[in-house]
C-alpha cells in the first residue's frame, strides 16, 4: 500500500514538474477561443473605438512598421520572459543561414524535447523548410531544437548567433538562451524589441510566407502530415498576416500580429496574458486602437516642400571663398510615410536654423544647421543640414585672375578724341 501511494505521489510530482518546465502551447480546454468568439470581440472593439484601453496583458505595443513609431505602449520597454516568440528569431536565423531542401536527420535529444511538438522521433528525415512550417505553425519544440543543432551544433552555439542577430538589428534589452523559448531566466525581450526583431524578420519574404499560412501539408519520412497555424487572429481579423503564439508559466501567454490595412503596416506585441481569451482581446484591442486613431501623412513630401522653399530665399555666404555663396542639404528621412492621430494631419511645423556664413575653407557633409519637425508641441525628428561639397579657400592669385578675367570680358572702343577707352 504504502508503495502505491509512494508511485502516486512520484507520478503526480513528475507531471507537475514536465508542466513548469516544459509548458508551451498547451492551450487548456477551457481556455478555447474560436473564431466566432474572436469576431465577436473584434465587433465588440470596433463598436466601442473611444473606449478607454483596459489592458489584462503585462507588456503591449503596437509600432508602425515604416516609422517605428509606437503607436500605443504600456510597459513596453520592461524585459520579460517571450515563450514560443522565442521562435521568430530561430526562424530567421535558419532562413539565412542553411538550405531550405536540406533533408535533416532528427537527433535523439531534440526528438525528447517535450512541451508543444511537431511531432519528430529520432532518426526521421525533414527538410529544413517543413522543420521552419513545424515551428511557426504549430510551434513545435523538437523541430526548434533541431534546427540549433543543425545550425549551431547545440543551444549555446546557437544562442550566440541569435544573441550576434539581436545586436545587428540594435536590440539591447534582449538575450537568447534557447532556440524554443521554454523559461529561463536569462532568456528575455522586451515588448518593444520584439515588435522590432518581428518587422527585420518580415522584411524576409520567406519568413512573410511560412508565418502568413493557416494550414500546411509537410512531409516527414516520406509521409504527409498536416499542420495548422496556432495563431488564433490569422484569417480572422481584419488585414492580419501572422506572426507567433507562446506560452510558458512563466511568460503568460504571448501573441505577435502583423497586421496591414490600406496604407498602415502595424506590429502587435502582448505579453503576459493570463490567459489565451485576454491575449486574443488584448491584441484587437491595441489594433483596432490604432487603426481607429491614427492616419498616415506624406511626411518626407512635407519636409522636402518646405527645405525647398527655405533655400530659395536663404544661402550660407562663405567668406574668402572660392564659391562665394552654397546652398545646404538636408539629411533624408528612411520613410515616407508618419502615423499622426487623426484631426493632427495639418498640425505639422518645420523649424529651421542654419548657419548665416562660414569662413573657407569648408568641407563637404559638415553640419551647419537643423530642421525640426514638430506635431503641436511634440519634436518627433530632427534632421543635419550639412554641406554638399567642400570649398577651399580662394588663394592671393585667385584674385588678380577674377580681375584679369572680368577686364578680358568686357569690351572696349576708343574715346572721341582718342585719348583714352570707354567701355561699351
Amino acid at each position: 500500500m504504502k508503495r502505491k501511494i509512494c508511485i502516486i505521489i512520484l507520478t503526480v510530482f513528475m507531471l507537475l514538474f514536465n508542466n513548469a518546465v516544459f509548458a508551451d502551447e498547451f492551450e487548456e480546454d477551457d481556455d478555447i477561443i474560436d473564431a466566432e468568439e474572436v469576431q465577436k470581440e473584434i465587433l465588440q472593439t470596433v463598436a466601442e473605438p473611444s473606449k478607454e484601453l483596459n489592458l489584462n496583458s503585462k507588456a503591449v505595443v503596437v509600432i508602425d512598421r515604416e516609422s517605428k513609431k509606437i503607436l500605443y505602449g504600456k510597459n513596453e520597454n520592461d524585459r520579460r520572459a517571450m515563450a514560443s516568440t522565442t521562435k521568430i528569431m530561430t526562424c530567421i536565423i535558419a532562413l539565412e543561414s542553411s538550405k531550405l531542401d536540406e533533408t535533416i536527420v532528427v537527433s535523439k535529444q531534440a526528438a525528447a524535447v517535450g512541451g508543444s511538438r511537431l511531432g519528430l522521433s529520432a532518426g526521421d528525415k525533414i527538410t529544413m523548410i517543413d522543420l521552419l512550417y513545424g515551428l511557426m505553425l504549430c510551434s513545435g519544440n523538437d523541430a526548434a531544437a533541431q534546427i540549433a543543432q543543425t545550425i549551431g551544433g547545440s543551444y549555446e552555439g546557437f544562442s550566440i548567433l541569435m544573441n550576434s542577430k539581436a545586436k545587428e538589428i540594435g536590440l539591447k534589452e534582449t538575450h537568447f538562451v534557447t532556440p524554443h523559448g521554454l523559461d529561463n531566466d536569462e532568456h528575455y525581450t522586451t515588448a518593444y524589441e520584439l515588435a522590432l526583431l518581428t518587422d527585420y524578420a518580415l522584411n524576409n519574404q520567406k519568413f512573410k510566407q511560412i508565418v502568413g499560412t493557416k494550414t500546411k501539408s509537410i512531409l516527414i519520412n516520406g509521409y504527409q502530415k498536416n499542420i495548422n497555424n496556432t495563431n488564433e487572429l490569422l484569417g480572422v481579423l481584419n488585414g492580419v498576416n501572422g506572426v507567433k503564439t507562446g506560452f510558458t508559466n512563466n511568460a503568460g501567454r504571448c501573441l505577435v500580429v502583423s497586421c496591414v490595412r490600406n496604407d498602415m503596416n502595424l506590429i502587435s506585441v502582448v505579453l503576459g496574458a493570463d490567459t489565451k481569451r485576454f491575449r486574443t482581446k488584448d491584441s484587437i484591442k491595441v489594433l483596432e486602437y490604432a487603426f481607429a486613431n491614427y492616419s498616415q501623412i506624406d511626411l518626407k513630401e512635407r519636409i522636402n516642400k518646405t527645405f525647398k522653399e527655405w533655400k530659395s530665399q536663404n544661402s550660407v555666404e562663405i567668406i574668402k571663398g572660392k564659391e562665394q555663396f552654397i546652398a545646404p542639404q538636408i539629411e533624408q528621412i528612411l520613410f515616407d510615410k508618419y502615423p499622426v492621430k487623426k484631426g493632427k494631419e495639418e498640425d505639422i511645423k518645420i523649424k529651421i536654423e542654419c548657419q548665416k556664413a562660414l569662413e573657407a575653407p569648408v568641407f563637404k557633409d559638415t553640419q551647419i544647421g537643423t530642421a525640426e519637425i514638430y506635431i503641436g508641441n511634440e519634436k518627433i525628428l530632427e534632421l543635419k543640414l550639412t554641406l554638399p561639397h567642400t570649398i577651399y579657400k580662394k588663394e592671393p592669385e585667385d584674385y588678380w585672375y577674377s580681375i584679369w578675367k572680368t577686364f578680358k570680358t568686357i569690351q572696349w572702343r576708343v574715346s572721341p578724341n582718342g585719348t583714352h577707352l570707354l567701355q561699351q
